[in-house]
């Protein structure tokens, strides 16, 4: 019948949809490098797929991320992802029972009350609980109508912006459903098969006496709504509904970002929503910086228009990666777009000499800000005497960097002469432990040196096993003392408790408002060598005016960079755990003048 001809617009976008994802997903796991691609193999048959079902359930269709971060977009995301799903499987399941038999063409179930009028079992249970579906889906759709107007009633302050494209795509999605309820209404008024909702929309349909072309023109608008949404899908925003799915598996698999810019990478950038929870995580919007945020980032990514401005103009400190409710690797992606973009520093560090390095139990590695805060490696060398512990000063003198500096802005090759130089160094000391001052040095050497057996420690962990052990007891003062997590041992290395814990045995310790996973930066950040000095003071200060509010003594940070950053700001005693911890320490045993200078 010429009238059926309304399923043509669904049919058309569905073939268009399939096809475009079937191409862009072959040739990104084709790119896949070779082990890669064995991992996909190899677990696909194992319970990591039976996980990343699960996480595909919480995080694609409930959303329970989101629903952390914002309760109400929670809601909104999860009815129509949740609803959405529902509808569609209880659709076809009504389709299999009416025509007991599983051979249904596909847009059956979507079209459903237009094509039967017919009583079958089981028609008033299917027609109320789709409505009941459908409406718990408008809810949501009312929701997005409202964010799109004034999305502070979300709890968010700024939101992206759409391009043409992406508006096309935003309208189709938000006439689907009210387009089928007045379909279903329209069919309802006709025949008598709605249910609760759609029933009684055609009760004041059929008050005005529509006719069977109303109704087809209502089915003309559902089907077109949705074919116009599943052509603009691949290439605009909602990309991310399917590719998330993609994520979540190989993420499952153990396929992890590289130092390139590579298929992984992209299906990472394309899985990014842009819901614009990651922009108020951003403290750049403090000091008036926006459209360098992550959002902005991989939309440019996508768009391939990424200007340097954008780029390297990021402190790194990872808030927006922690805030992100699909789990994009932000941080490694933006790197992996400065080192595509850099060029290449060209220095072959002839300084820098092997020597011979004698055998230690532990190799202390200070970093090049521990030297420049010089305090806290005194601190920890005195420490590392008095619990007796046979340690070597690996750069106490002539020491290279770290090469993390050098990994954030981009530069390679640059870091991985300056990164084999010290692994050889440390792995000739045969030491068991590596001690690190510098959450900058303790990060590229867990993600980058490939160290073996080697037990790498922060000082903070380390010194707190000293103490549990037995080998130092400090003395508890009556200090009030707060305490900062810098962005590379917390949010970058997942150490938040250790700290804590020695603090708590030193003086009387008070929680922040913002900490741990949501601390702010201190700023300092050597990420962004762009971020002129009054914008640092402005996010300093942000954050300095949440860590001093309860009036601390002391103000305990974990790394030398923060520190340094946060002298300049207040007249509160700013200190590095191992020199609070030091003090304790002396005030308890009255340890000898002599013991002082051990670093020098």
């Amino acid at each position: 019948m010429i009238e059926e001809y309304f399923v043509l617009p669904f049919i058309i976008g569905l073939f268009v949809l399939l096809v475009t994802l079937a191409i862009k997903y072959v040739s990104w796991i084709v790119q896949l490098s070779h082990i890669d691609k064995l991992r996909v193999l190899q677990g696909f048959f194992t319970r990591r797929t039976l996980s990343a079902i699960k996480k595909i359930w919480k995080e694609c269709l409930l959303h329970t991320r989101i629903f952390k971060t914002n309760p109400l977009l929670g809601y909104m995301h999860m009815s129509f992802a949740f609803g959405w799903f529902v509808l569609i499987l209880v659709g076809h399941i009504e389709s299999y029972i009416h025509a007991e038999s599983l051979s249904v063409p596909p847009w059956e179930s979507i079209f459903f009350r237009y094509f039967h009028h017919e009583h079958f079992v089981g028609e008033r249970f299917f027609a109320h609980f789709m409505d009941f579906i459908l409406l718990y889906i408008l809810s949501g759709v009312f929701l997005a109508y409202a964010k799109r107007l004034y999305s502070r009633v979300f709890g968010i302050k700024r939101s992206t912006k759409l391009k043409p494209k992406d508006r096309i795509a935003l309208l189709s999605l938000w006439l689907i459903f009210p387009a089928r309820l007045f379909a279903e209404g329209a069919t309802a008024s006709l025949y008598g098969n709605g249910g609760f909702v759609t029933g009684t929309l055609g009760g004041v349909f059929s008050f005005f006496e529509i006719n069977s072309s109303f109704e087809l023109a209502m089915w003309w608008i559902y089907s077109s709504s949705l074919g116009v949404f599943f052509i603009t899908l691949p290439f605009t925003r909602y990309m991310h509904i399917p590719t998330e799915v993609l994520f979540i598996l190989l993420r499952e698999y153990g396929i992890q970002l590289k130092k390139e810019y590579n298929s992984v990478s992209k299906i990472q950038v394309y899985s990014c929503s842009r819901c614009g929870i990651c922009i108020d995580a951003c403290q750049m919007h403090h000091a008036e910086i926006s459209n360098n945020q992550s959002v902005y980032i991989l939309k440019n990514m996508r768009d391939e228009n990424l200007t340097d401005r954008k780029l390297y103009n990021c402190l790194l400190c990872g808030r927006c990666e922690q805030a992100c409710p699909v789990g994009i690797n932000l941080n490694d992606l933006r790197i992996s777009q400065r080192i595509q973009a850099s060029k290449e520093f060209n220095s072959s560090y002839d300084f820098l000499t092997y020597k011979n390095t004698p055998q230690t139990d532990v190799a202390y590695f200070s970093g090049c800000m521990t030297h420049l805060t010089p305090g806290i490696k005194e601190s920890v060398c005195a420490i590392l005497e008095i619990a007796g512990i046979n340690y070597l000063f690996l750069d106490k003198e002539k020491g290279a960097c770290c090469g993390r500096p050098l990994m954030q802005a981009g530069q390679y090759q640059a870091a991985k002469k300056l990164i084999d130089y010290n692994r050889q160094q440390i792995l000739d000391s045969g030491a068991h432990t590596l001690l690190v001052s510098c959450p900058i040095c303790y990060k590229v050497f867990k993600d980058d040196y490939e160290l073996g057996q080697i037990n790498i420690k922060h000082h903070s962990e380390y010194f707190l096993e000293l103490i549990n052990a037995g080998y130092i007891s400090p003395r508890k003062s009556d200090n009030i003392i707060v305490y900062h997590d810098p962005c590379e041992l917390g949010r970058g290395a997942n150490i938040y408790n250790e700290p804590r814990e020695i603090l708590k045995k030193i003086g009387k310790f008070r929680k922040v408002r913002i900490e741990k996973n949501q601390s702010l930066c201190c700023s300092g950040s050597l990420g962004d060598l762009s971020l002129s000095m009054p914008d640092r003071n402005i996010i300093k200060e942000q954050t300095l005016s949440v860590l001093l509010k309860h009036n601390p003594d002391i103000l305990a940070t974990a790394c030398p960079l923060c520190k340094k950053t946060f002298v300049k700001g207040t007249f509160i005693q700013v200190k590095d755990i191992a020199e609070i911890l030091v003090d304790s320490i002396k005030k308890k045993t009255a340890l000898l003048p002599e013991m002082e200078n051990v670093c020098e």
